[in-house]
């Protein structure tokens, strides 16, 4: 008998949940929202500890998760959904009272801050050091990766000395860069789709596609629906933003300008995923030969290529 319960499903409690909370709203989403504010490596724990069932997070993080040598069993998920077609902007921040960090390339061999081992501030890391010329064989681009778990706490480990400097996406880090908490040094985007939807391989039998749980392709069709009433309602969307989420309404409005959402969740392109792969594997995050392949990354029918 098909299990009726909800689907628990993650995501970051940002602005790009916005979508997600109108499907909830109005199309009848069922599903069991369950916050991750310290990211895609919280949700990957989650997801392979049986905690919840869909995630909605970074598509560097997810692919790491699956490319890396150590990846426990089947993985514990596929990517399915694409969320965001457009790349993340990753501001590299500091202390507001750090004179010494002058620019990014300052940075070389400093403290860098991550929410969770595995996690898109861990992996963007690797890339900021491989489009630096950082990555020298037999030496670390960093002196230290320093878990800290939450966004706030990424804030003050950088003005009391703990972490050097962190990334976080843009419009999140700005509110505290206008109010003088922290100090902005660069930014870097990411060469890919920003945001990718994954589900437990417990939802889809067999390991393909072809006869996924009816509650996941439920989800996708209704998220569908929240991302079509998000493009046509932008001032609904910016008050959301601005009175339930950390964000200004001018900053929620600037936001808007820069976001593009999949109109048809379900599907990946595995040229994405491939291109993902192929630059985790030059900054050294993944290995050649070893965890998953793009390929085996996503599954067939629900979640397979678009065509080109």
């Amino acid at each position: 008998m098909a299990d009726s319960s909800p689907l628990r499903v993650g995501f970051v409690p940002e602005h790009f949940s916005t979508p997600l909370y109108f499907a909830q709203k109005y199309f009848g989403l069922t599903a069991k929202l369950i916050p991750f504010p310290s990211g895609t490596g919280h949700m990957i724990s989650a997801i392979r500890s049986g905690e919840i069932d869909v995630g909605i997070g970074l598509t560097e993080a997810w692919v790491a998760g699956l490319g890396k040598e150590d990846t426990p069993g089947d993985g514990g998920y596929r990517i399915v959904g694409t969320y965001v077609e457009t790349p993340l902007c990753w501001a590299i921040s500091t202390g507001a009272k750090r004179p010494e960090i002058t620019s990014v390339s300052s940075l070389k061999g400093s403290k860098i801050g991550i929410s969770r081992p595995g996690s898109g501030s861990q992996v963007m890391g690797y890339v900021l050091a491989d489009e630096q010329g950082w990555l020298v064989p037999g030496a670390a681009p960093y002196a230290d990766f320093v878990p800290l778990q939450t966004f706030a706490k990424l804030r003050d480990a950088v003005n009391d000395g703990a972490a050097d400097f962190f990334m976080w996406e843009h419009f999140t880090s700005k509110r505290y860069y206008d109010s003088g908490e922290i100090r902005r040094v660069g930014e870097i985007y990411t060469p890919w789709s920003s945001w990718k939807i994954v589900a437990a391989t417990a939802l889809l039998p067999g390991g393909g596609g072809e006869n996924p749980d009816p509650r996941l392709r439920d989800l996708l069709a209704k998220l569908d629906r929240g991302v079509a009433y998000f493009a046509d309602h932008h001032d609904e969307a910016v008050a959301y933003i601005s009175s339930e989420l950390d964000y200004s309404e001018a900053d929620a409005r600037e936001w808007l300008r820069t976001v593009r959402f999949a109109s048809k969740t379900e599907g990946v392109d595995l040229k994405v995923i491939q291109s993902c792969v192929d630059i985790l594997r030059k900054a050294g995050v993944l290995k050649e030969g070893k965890g998953l392949q793009p390929e085996s990354m996503l599954v067939k029918g629900l979640g397979a290529q678009f065509p080109s």
